[in-house]
């Protein structure tokens, strides 16, 4: 080795040094990127509201959503769904309490559990729908949390006011014709 390539050499490092902590830099801010991103895109729930008008005949979807915050917390969930005609008491149509349970009454056998499997949608379905079927119904989603400490709850309800029709209007028949 000649002297001056060793007096060459302590540029040269100080030339990579700067590459080096660029180098080291961008590694650091792609790995907080990607680490933001994967927190980002975790799975989401998303309130929709339910259809309101259905068509003799068809069956019709009663949409009830009650997202839960943190998915990794445990809960006992229980659901009834209710009918409310006019100007008296709620009738019980439904019950979910660890499984999914028609009730006496005019609607069973014509009521489906369309409920997710991580309990956010809670949803009913009427199979072939009747004039009767018109009115008011109400979702009624009770949670029990549970934590090391204590157990919270709450309690969230939605009204759904249906509106039964002989013939589905152009409107109807083309969100029909969509979803299928």
């Amino acid at each position: 080795m000649d002297t001056d390539s060793l007096r060459a050499c302590p540029r040269q490092l100080y030339q990579r040094i700067p590459n080096m902590r660029t180098r080291t830099r961008v590694i650091l801010h792609s790995l907080l990127l990607l680490v933001l991103v994967v927190q980002v895109s975790r799975p989401v729930c998303v309130d929709v509201p339910s259809e309101t008008e259905a068509v003799v005949g068809n069956p019709m979807k009663l949409t009830c959503i009650s997202c839960m915050k943190r998915e990794e917390v445990n809960a006992e969930t229980r659901v009834d769904w209710y009918y409310i005609p006019p100007d008296k008491e709620s009738i019980p149509i439904y019950l979910f309490d660890g499984q999914p349970r028609e009730l006496e009454g005019p609607w069973r056998g014509r009521l489906m559990w369309n409920g997710s499997k991580d309990l956010q949608e809670l949803s009913i379905s009427i199979i072939n729908v009747t004039m009767n079927d018109t009115g008011t119904y109400k979702c009624v989603v009770f949670r029990q949390f549970e934590f090391d400490c204590y157990s919270p709850s709450v309690t969230n309800s939605l009204v759904i006011n249906l509106v039964v029709r002989e013939e589905g209007t152009d409107q109807w028949c083309i969100k029909q014709f969509i979803v299928t």
